[in-house]
């Protein structure tokens, strides 16, 4: 991405069959910003990050599972995942997300 040029995110990351797009947006010392693009039923197992992370649901539903617990979150809404606390993603139907990494 360039600086003060918008970009369509959808256009960046575009759905793919049974897969998942993954594009880097943006990376500093601070934190990267990554967008997501998920095919319907595709999921990353579950995993651990060094730091926090905050997913922000662009389009569709993603099932966050953390420590166990799942939480649906749909288009609009943020979720904040704890660093080194186990978590995994589900995509019911096709979704973008992009996730923040707060270092």
């Amino acid at each position: 991405m360039q600086p003060a040029e918008p970009v369509s995110l959808s256009a960046l990351a575009p759905f793919a069959p049974e897969a998942i797009v993954s594009r880097v947006l943006a990376k500093t010392k601070g934190g990267s910003a990554t967008l997501f693009a998920f095919a319907a039923g595709e999921e990353l197992s579950e995993h651990t990050s060094a730091f926090d992370a905050l997913a922000v649901v662009l389009e569709g539903e993603i099932a966050f599972t953390l420590e166990g617990a799942t939480h649906a979150a749909s288009s609009g809404s943020a979720i904040l995942l704890p660093g080194n606390v186990p978590h995994a993603l589900h995509a019911p139907a096709p979704c973008r997300m992009l996730l923040i990494l707060l270092k």
